[in-house]
């Protein structure tokens, strides 16, 4: 009788990224509209999660973005954007682990600023962001060749959307170029356009076009004729070299696969349903939706204008619906009436691949000594990436 051989059977990169332990960079993630999320996660979990991050203490520190599901916010010590979180990363030297719950290029940030002895852990890998998947190292550079053979490259500036991989950072800083948030695109803008001669800069933005635009038209009187979109699918970016020269902005084709759901129908369609409703998008949405809101703003902006709003005031939020009905519930016993701003059910499905069981599946794992899913952005990147976020604390 033949004795069986072992198999040696390796797991398979889909089964790895289904795992949450690889990642497909070549995807556009965060597209799908599934509806309601599942159920909440077995309590159980809740009571494992509670154990493994009493055994961590101090050595843990768990970063929750707003967009991420409630259970999950139930054991973040800060919550905020992306670029809060990351601070709020690097003002803790003393934390061991730094667990981000949020996608992979926030956690990229974070490591950027963090120390060295410190580990910044995503619990699952798969988590991206699609609008940062839509530029590529490789792309920018070719964008860049493109420019310096339409003779302009000298007169134009990179400004970077913090929701952008590292190597974008990197490019930015390398070329001269500043990060932005949502909050301090003009600022960054403004500062761009005054690296030269005033009458001829130019500024690449990276990689959301719907933010580049609106703070350049809607922020800094613009006209959209000021700006042309670089397509990195088509030869030159689909552009002449005219349409280069005589751009002011030069927009990256991206988008948030969330907020570039909301259109001119969904506004409409509010208003008509809603007698007297406020309505408030986040900058990342289209052109023709910002012109159409009553107010516009970060995030940030987004909570503290539902936390200063009247008792009785009605609002439709254009962002992510996780945060609109996290807000919803805490304003309700105020007599704020808070609804998602299209009828259409959408989450970030990326952002919530961070669960509660990836997040038990890490803490335990860290709680045993064993780091899974660390993210580390090498040396000679991290550079120029921190170079780009320090010009951006930098501005006046």
């Amino acid at each position: 009788m033949t004795t069986a051989q072992p198999l040696d059977v390796q797991p398979t990169p889909l089964a790895l990224l289904l795992l949450g332990r690889e990642a497909d960079p070549r995807s556009e993630r965060g597209v799908e509209c599934p509806g309601d999320l599942p159920a909440p996660s077995d309590p159980d979990l809740v009571e494992r999660a509670r154990a493994a991050k009493a055994k961590l203490g101090d050595k843990v520190f768990v970063l929750g973005h707003h967009y991420q599901r409630d259970e999950v916010i139930e054991f973040a010590d800060v919550t905020g954007d992306s670029f809060k979180l990351a601070r709020d990363a690097a003002a803790r030297p003393d934390a061991e682990y730094i667990v981000f719950c949020g996608v992979h290029f926030m956690a990229e940030s974070a490591d950027i600023l963090t120390g060295d002895d410190q580990q910044v852990v995503l619990p699952d890998l798969a988590a991206g962001c699609s609008m940062a998947d839509m530029a590529t190292a490789e792309q920018v550079a070719e964008c860049w060749d493109v420019l310096t053979e339409a003779g302009i490259a000298e007169q134009v500036v990179p400004v970077s959307y913090m929701n952008s991989s590292a190597d974008i950072k990197a490019f930015t800083g390398e070329h001269g170029g500043t990060i932005c948030t949502s909050s301090n695109a003009e600022r960054a803008l403004d500062w761009a356009f005054a690296q030269g001669d005033p009458a001829t800069s130019k500024v690449l933005f990276l990689p959301d076009q719907h933010l580049g635009r609106n703070t350049a038209v809607r922020d800094m009187g613009m006209s959209l004729e000021d700006c042309v979109v670089y397509n990195p699918h088509k030869p030159n970016g689909g552009l002449t070299a005219e349409q280069l020269q005589n751009a002011r902005m030069i927009l990256w084709r991206g988008h948030c696969s969330v907020h570039g759901r909301f259109s001119l129908e969904s506004v409409e369609d509010v208003r008509a349903r809603i007698p007297g409703v406020n309505v408030l998008v986040h900058p990342e949405c289209k052109h023709e939706v910002v012109e159409a809101a009553d107010y516009v703003g970060s995030t940030e902006y987004i909570i503290k204008a539902l936390e200063a709003a009247p008792a009785g005031s009605k609002w439709a939020i254009g962002t992510e619906l996780n945060l609109v009905r996290r807000l919803a519930n805490r304003f309700a016993d105020q007599d704020k009436e808070i609804v998602f701003l299209d009828k259409t059910v959408c989450f970030c499905s990326t952002m919530n691949r961070i669960d509660l069981p990836h997040l038990v599946w890490t803490l335990e794992s860290l709680a045993a000594g064993k780091t899974v899913n660390r993210i580390e952005v090498d040396p000679g990147t991290a550079a120029f990436a921190k170079l780009a976020l320090e010009r951006m604390l930098a501005l006046p």
